[in-house]
């Protein structure tokens, strides 16, 4: 009976919708270099700590971050743009302090100021023209309430997701957008279906009152739920284990995706039906 608990699930729901909106607000997404700008350098060492390197590369660098990177031993340095500074001077550098307490200086990447922006617009605006894609198509395919249902969910899916990704400070880099973007694919594909049985069982049941009909529409689609979601998550998993350091914020956006997406298609958008009146002549 998913109906009877609709209204406790959605209160969970505003919260941590309100708890994510608050944390993107005052906490921010953990921006990486993508969306930043400003050089990356991956080393390799064993004889020392990341204090240790900070405090060295601090004596010529304002802005220095670094943190490890799978193991301690492997340690990503991150270093901001700084005004006509040029990426080639500013690794060889870092090489020349540092290289006496570095095995290995495994990779660099640059990204500049106005590629680093522009990057955060394309992936803002990739992200709102699916969102409203999606909801013309819903519009289309079955009616404007079932369109907005669609929306309300999804960006329940997103906010919540952005939320998580702020909360354990997940690097937030163009390999998340996609995660996003296939979040939003994921979500709906749950919804259409459970949308589908929906407008089906109108036709079918036309005396059964709308709550018990919306019920059993969701236990209808249950056990393709849970299994596309099931199978989806097992490959996910795997993926976060084992795909190595560079694949794991897609892999972690993606496993809280599927979970959040599921559990929207039941608990958000269809009780956001029943704010429409799709048979007037019944009180629901």
């Amino acid at each position: 009976q998913f109906m009877k608990i609709r209204k406790k699930m959605l209160y969970v729901s505003t919260i941590f919708i309100i708890i994510s909106i608050s944390l993107l607000v005052f906490k921010g997404l953990n921006l990486g270099i993508d969306f930043k700008g400003g050089t990356l350098i991956e080393i390799n060492t064993t004889n020392s700590d990341i204090a240790e390197l900070r405090k060295i590369l601090n004596t010529e660098f304002n802005d220095v971050s670094l943190q490890e990177f799978g193991d301690s031993e492997t340690i990503i340095i991150r270093l901001q743009n700084e005004t006509n500074t040029d990426s080639v001077v500013t690794i060889n550098k870092v090489k020349e302090l540092i290289s006496d307490k570095v095995n290995e200086f495994r990779r660099s990447e640059f990204v500049g100021p106005t590629i680093s922006s522009e990057l955060l617009w394309k992936g803002i605006q990739a992200v709102s023209f699916a969102l409203f894609a999606i909801l013309i198509y819903i519009w289309i395919r079955f009616e404007w309430q079932f369109g907005f249902g669609a929306v309300v969910a999804l960006t329940h899916d997103v906010l919540f997701t952005l939320g998580v990704l702020s909360f354990f400070n997940i690097e937030f880099s163009l390999s998340t957008i996609a995660a996003v973007l296939t979040i939003a694919g994921y979500s709906i594909n749950d919804t259409v279906v459970i949308f589908d049985r929906v407008r089906e069982n109108l036709r079918k049941f036309k005396k059964l009152d709308i709550v018990e009909l919306f019920n059993v529409s969701i236990n209808n689609t249950l056990s393709r739920t849970v299994m596309t979601s099931l199978t989806t998550l097992i490959a996910l998993v795997c993926l976060y284990i084992l795909g190595g350091e560079v694949i794991k914020p897609f892999a972690f956006a993606m496993i809280i995706g599927v979970l959040v997406g599921t559990y929207s298609s039941i608990f958000v958008a269809v009780p956001t039906l029943l704010l429409f009146k799709f048979r007037p002549q019944e009180d629901e």
